[in-house]
């Protein structure tokens, strides 16, 4: 494991994860009188992230001053900096276009775009996991626990 890569990439998920808690709260309120409005999950998803950033970045800091290992010795080579950057490239994507594009249809492409990054080739069963969780969740969110979330476009 690469500490140094692990410190940055806490940082850069801890400023994601702000600004994922920032625009969710931008969402509008509910029109149908929910008390879930379509901004509890994305602010409950920026919230656990700023916080699993928060333990990872405490973590990374912890070792280094436990052990006192020099840099030199870790293994540059073994984090992907390409797959990092497409997956926070699509998560960006996903935050911007959430309220434009629906739920449904922005959760499957970021899906289908992290399964692709992480595991080429296996088409079928990225599509059919990210179609069936995006929706099954909007549907067990809005239908089951009565709440809203941005629907399709058209």
């Amino acid at each position: 494991m690469n500490k140094n890569f692990d410190r940055i990439a806490s940082i850069v998920f801890l400023a994601l994860g702000i600004l994922i808690v920032v625009e969710s709260g931008k969402i509008s309120d509910s029109a149908y009188g929910s008390s879930i409005g379509p901004k509890t999950f994305p602010m409950g998803l920026g919230i656990l992230l700023v916080i699993l950033s928060i333990v990872l970045l405490i973590e990374t800091v912890k070792y280094r001053k436990t052990y006192k290992i020099a840099e030199e010795h870790e293994d540059i080579s073994s984090p992907n900096y390409k797959r990092f950057l497409i997956i926070f490239v699509a998560a960006l994507g996903y935050v911007l276009l959430l309220d434009k594009l629906g739920y449904v249809i922005t959760t499957f492409v970021f899906l289908l775009i992290g399964f692709q990054t992480l595991e080429k080739g296996k088409w079928i069963s990225s599509i059919l996991v990210a179609g069936a969780f995006s929706a099954i969740i909007y549907v067990g969110f809005v239908n089951v626990l009565g709440g809203s979330l941005p629907g399709l476009p058209f």
